[in-house]
């Protein structure tokens, strides 16, 4: 299978210091790109000698990713990529707009530093060029990241590392993701502006506008999709 081939390249990652948490990291950032969508069976034996880890390594592995609900272990099945329910998105917008625009409200005097969130913005349109759609899925989750960042909460930061690797089990089933996710080039670059003014009440506005449409656009076309088989189960 060709993402366990992919999967055998993070090997090295691992060093002499292998661990349960280290093979999570990989295996979350393996599902947050793709490489097992949705409702995908995750093999012990295939996914343990692509690695080179043991049985219980593995398992640790898969119990970490499972509390973190991007796995689901199913009795005498397995365990599985988690597919959302319509209601999961939506909690996952209620805690993005809990955090993010409290991020966005407690930033104090400018200027503040919006590098990194440039950087995301001239990613997400470089892939936008290229129509390389997943590539603007990409930029856009880190461009929300590094405006988490600004809080220099690392108790933040890991809080939504988790809802943001979710959200993208969400991406993965649309079919559409140009549709989904180039607006929001348009919306980034709004609130880089805004912050870049020292203009935060009006930066916060926008992101509390965008993650609303954002919602909206997302549970439409995931609830239909979803209606369709667009996922398999787990």
């Amino acid at each position: 299978m060709a993402e366990l081939t992919g999967l055998a390249d993070d090997r090295a990652l691992l060093g002499r210091t292998s661990t349960a948490e280290r093979v999570a990291d990989i295996l979350r950032s393996r599902i947050a790109e793709g490489y097992f969508p949705p409702g995908t069976r995750l093999s012990e034996d295939s996914i343990g000698g692509a690695l080179g880890v043991s049985r219980n390594t593995l398992r640790e592995a898969f119990r970490l990713l499972t509390h973190e609900r991007l796995l689901v272990h199913e009795l005498n099945r397995g365990v599985f990529v988690r597919v959302l329910t319509v209601e999961d998105v939506e909690d996952i917008y209620r805690t993005r707009r809990l955090v993010e625009c409290a991020v966005v409200h407690g930033l104090g005097r400018p200027p503040y530093a919006v590098d990194a969130l440039a950087a995301a913005v001239a990613a997400g349109r470089a892939a936008a060029s290229r129509r390389d759609w997943k590539g603007v899925s990409t930029a856009n989750i880190h461009f929300h990241r590094e405006l988490v960042a600004l809080a220099g909460s690392a108790r933040t930061d890991e809080l939504m590392r988790s809802v943001f690797a979710e959200l993208r089990l969400a991406f993965h089933v649309v079919d559409d993701p140009r549709r989904l996710h180039e607006p929001y080039l348009v919306r980034n670059q709004e609130i880089l502006d805004a912050l870049r003014a020292g203009l935060g009440p009006k930066a916060e506005r926008l992101l509390g506008i965008y993650l609303d449409d954002s919602l909206q656009g997302l549970v439409d076309t995931y609830a239909r999709r979803v209606a369709a088989g667009g996922a398999g189960a787990g």
